[in-house]
């Protein structure tokens, strides 16, 4: 995984990436964190993530996608149902269900440019070394660019 500083959303509106993706919480808010400048920026992807039934647990671990354009084409955003609530103490991510969001990722979109963010580590509160070996282990092989935030 190469790992660079910048904008990731900005990156992805360039033209920079065939594919994003973000954690999300399962209760159809993305009021916060990336969520909120993707909502912002890409309305598509909460558009995405509003037709999922809101609240329910068996989300965890699936994927909403919404096909955005961006300078160039299109980019595909991937909201990555990784943990179930955005509030309570203790990592909100959920290990299982980030490892079953990006095996789903490799066989959808194997051969295409992957953005993400440091998901999951963030608001979610997990633990970036255990998320990035997840993350390496179902992305093996592909072409996956960690963008560290700089404001």
């Amino acid at each position: 995984m190469k790992e660079i500083t910048g904008d990731l959303i900005a990156l992805a509106s360039a033209g920079e990436f065939d594919v994003i993706v973000h954690g999300c919480n399962c209760m159809g808010s993305m009021g916060a964190g990336i969520a909120k400048g993707i909502k912002a920026t890409f309305p598509a992807a909460f558009e995405a993530d509003l037709a999922t039934p809101k609240g329910e647990r068996a989300k965890l671990g699936t994927c909403s996608v919404a096909t955005c354009a961006v300078e160039g084409g299109t980019c595909e955003v991937v909201n990555a149902y990784t943990q179930f609530h955005y509030r309570g103490a203790g990592p909100l991510v959920e290990y299982e269900a980030l490892g079953s969001c990006f095996a789903w990722i490799k066989q959808r979109y194997s051969g295409k440019r992957i953005g993400l963010p440091k998901i999951g580590a963030g608001l979610a509160g997990g633990d970036w070394a255990r998320i990035a070996a997840i993350v390496e282990e179902e992305l093996a092989g592909e072409d996956v660019t960690l963008v560290i935030f700089v404001s």
